[in-house]
């Protein structure tokens, strides 16, 4: 079929305005995301961020992508290695934080009285309900509304170039540092410490959001465990 040499031009004008399009939408998803974040956390004028931030990414991908795989919630294709690049990410996420994150701010930034809620993780009902609330509010929660979302929207400003990826990173993981407001300020640097890991294993495993979605669950319950065998505070 010959295509003369306007149509070919139309075209391609309008693809350019339809990816021009998509990443002022994108660019609106990222800042609405973050606002609600810093309104949530910081500011305390908004419910909850997480689940607004859970229902905002799965519509979206919904709606633009057409379906939630487009984050990486497809079935990967080895659930072994899934599980085990998840591990290894939980190892190096707590090792970063206990020997590296921590013993470096520790000096200038402090944690707040209220740092770590697992503490109040008393007999078995209290146990077993943190387990549910780690498993689901902040592993499938956080890493669909931090990593799956927030990152990939911000990416998209940058056509999700590996330099676009690694400021989707970035941005994502400072978000998720300030989700961790409440912990004080050396809480907000381990935090986003926490959500470059996460967010880092998520992008290696080329896209496979069950990954950070292992990865981040493994890490707080470990973190629960050794808060009640009460090696951690």
């Amino acid at each position: 079929m010959h295509m003369d040499r306007n149509q070919r031009f139309q075209w391609s004008h309008d693809d350019a305005g339809c990816r021009s399009c998509a990443r002022w939408i994108s660019a609106g998803e990222a800042i609405t995301g973050s606002l609600i974040i810093f309104g949530y956390n910081v500011w305390h004028v908004l419910p909850n961020s997480v689940p607004l931030l859970f229902a905002m990414g799965l519509i979206s991908f919904r709606l633009r992508e057409g379906s939630w795989t487009a984050m990486g919630l497809g079935l990967p294709k080895s659930w072994t290695r899934t599980a085990l690049m998840a591990v290894a990410a939980a190892v190096v996420q707590q090792a970063l934080g206990q020997f590296v994150v921590d013993p470096l701010t520790h000096p200038f930034l402090h944690y707040s009285a209220r740092a770590n809620p697992l503490e109040i993780a008393h007999g078995s009902f209290m146990v077993v309900r943190w387990f549910g609330i780690i498993w689901t509010y902040a592993a499938f929660g956080e890493e669909i509304g931090y990593r799956g979302y927030l990152l990939n929207r911000v990416a998209d400003l940058g056509g999700r170039s590996r330099t676009a990826l690694v400021i989707g990173l970035l941005w994502s993981s400072v978000m998720f540092g300030f989700a961790h407001w409440y912990q004080g300020p050396a809480g907000v640097v381990s935090g986003a410490a926490s959500g470059i890991v996460f967010g880092a294993a998520y992008l290696l495993a080329g896209g496979n959001l069950w990954v950070a979605v292992l990865a981040h669950g493994f890490s707080d319950s470990l973190a629960l465990l050794f808060t009640c065998l009460g090696l951690a505070s």
